[in-house]
């Protein structure tokens, strides 16, 4: 009996998979033949989804910063102002770190430390930048324009500082093992800095 022919998932489990290794193990760390087995797929079939491990790693980044998307999506649309919005998306990812026992990080932070030598991920990983810092300047100027976010420095610059300062806190989380980092940063941020 013939096997079946692997859906147009693969592609997509190829990814997933990758996006796991890429957050555990680094860019250097995964070998393309780990990703490949865990899914069950030939090693010269790599090639009919990717060009190179650069182009594969893109992909994960892109699918990484979807779910970023969907997750900013997902919060704004269930809080009932834009800093509970930012508050639960916050609190999604902590929750997240949590049930991963303090480990793995944030895969743009990660890589973003590693791959400072190709052009094409460093653009990548600016862009999913981007687009996660853009969607918390979003909410962060409805606040704004709501009067419960101080307005005197622009939504964008207020979105780099909380972020930036969200992922010095992602790393003493990883030291110390506690959300107490996490905490103290959006304590610190969006019930004092960050107030009118």
């Amino acid at each position: 009996m013939a096997r079946p022919r692997r859906s147009d998932d693969t592609r997509a489990l190829l990814i997933e998979e990758g996006a796991i290794g890429l957050l555990s193990n680094g860019y250097h760390g995964t070998g393309i033949k780990q990703v490949l087995d865990k899914v069950g797929v030939p090693k010269g079939s790599f090639y009919n989804y990717f060009d190179s491990k650069e182009s594969f790693a893109q992909a994960v980044i892109e699918h990484h910063s979807q779910c970023v998307q969907r997750t900013l999506a997902a919060a704004f649309a269930a809080a009932p102002d834009p800093l509970a919005g930012i508050r639960a998306f916050f609190a999604t990812l902590t929750d997240d770190f949590v049930a991963a026992e303090y480990t793995g990080g944030c895969l743009i932070a990660n890589l973003g430390g590693e791959l400072e030598g190709s052009e094409l991920l460093r653009t990548s990983l600016s862009k999913a930048w981007a687009v996660w810092r853009d969607g918390i300047a979003g909410a962060l100027r409805a606040a704004q324009a709501q009067g419960t976010v101080r307005a005197d420095i622009d939504a964008v610059d207020l979105a780099d500082l909380l972020l930036e300062s969200w992922e010095g806190a992602v790393i003493r989380m990883k030291i110390d093992r506690t959300v107490e980092p996490l905490d103290k940063c959006l304590r610190r941020l969006l019930d004092d800095y960050f107030r009118p």
